[in-house]
């Protein structure tokens, strides 16, 4: 499907809302992940979390541009990222939660890597080109990144007695986060059955297997908690996102229709 079939298709705005859904993700992950440049626990990790950042942050200028491409009326990829609310944002929430410690960081990265390599593999099949396009890149990124928050989760949790204190608590901290990445709406059904969007619950016993099998060669417990947190994509959102915009959105709404 080309951008024009899209355009001239009857389900364009969903295709919009549903682009920038996942530009919501990726931009509010890269911004929490960007917190560490600087603070990484040496130079070489520095750089690489400030790698992820960027990677983050590039796909979801690429989703917003596509979103705003197809909305048209002079709109882009900033007014997505910086004129935008708290409310109408969707991103999951445990990409808004706070950077954390280091083993917080990780273990978030673990979940969250897991499911786009199968949630970006997945879009590779997408009828809408630009998004197959978009994912094809993101899949590179990623096998990186999980690489990376495999051999950390490895490293930290069959490390220290401290170091798999910290990660056990993180773990056990977001693991009813993950519940909502599995779910979808009636718009994202509307796209599954089009073909244009991931069904991402046809995954979830893949993501399980997977994440339960680095948990346990790291000498971690699956947390067996049944409590979930949702409300992402319906725009409600913990009191760290309204924080986060606030930082990311302050220079360009300061200073409106400045060139850099």
């Amino acid at each position: 499907m080309s951008t024009k079939d899209v355009i001239n298709s009857d389900i364009k705005q969903d295709i919009i809302s549903y682009t920038v859904r996942l530009g919501d993700d990726a931009l509010v992950l890269g911004h929490r992940v960007s917190e560490w440049v600087s603070k990484g626990p040496f130079l070489e990790e520095d750089i690489a979390l400030g790698n992820v950042a960027l990677d983050y942050i590039g796909r979801s200028r690429m989703l917003y541009s596509y979103a705003a491409e197809l909305a048209g009326n002079n709109k882009t990829e900033d007014d997505y990222a910086y004129l935008r609310d708290e409310r109408q944002f969707q991103n999951f929430l445990i990409n808004e939660l706070p950077r954390g410690d280091f083993a917080y960081t990780i273990a978030r990265q673990l979940f969250v890597d897991v499911f786009n390599h199968y949630y970006l593999t997945a879009l590779l099949a997408s009828k809408d080109q630009t998004l197959a396009a978009i994912a094809a890149k993101g899949i590179k990124e990623t096998q990186y990144h999980l690489r990376r928050s495999r051999e950390w989760t490895l490293r930290l949790g069959d490390g220290t007695a401290e170091s798999h204190e910290r990660m056990q608590r993180a773990i056990d901290e977001l693991w009813g986060y993950t519940h909502e990445i599995f779910e979808h709406d009636a718009l994202e059904q509307r796209l599954i059955d089009a073909g244009i969007a991931v069904d991402a619950a046809s995954f979830k016993a893949q993501w399980l297997a997977d994440v339960k099998a680095i948990l346990t060669a790291a000498t971690l417990a699956v947390p067996d908690a049944e409590w979930a947190v949702r409300g992402g994509r319906e725009g409600y959102h913990t009191e760290y996102l309204s924080h986060l915009l606030m930082e990311m959105q302050f220079v360009y709404r300061t200073y409106p229709n400045a060139k850099w």
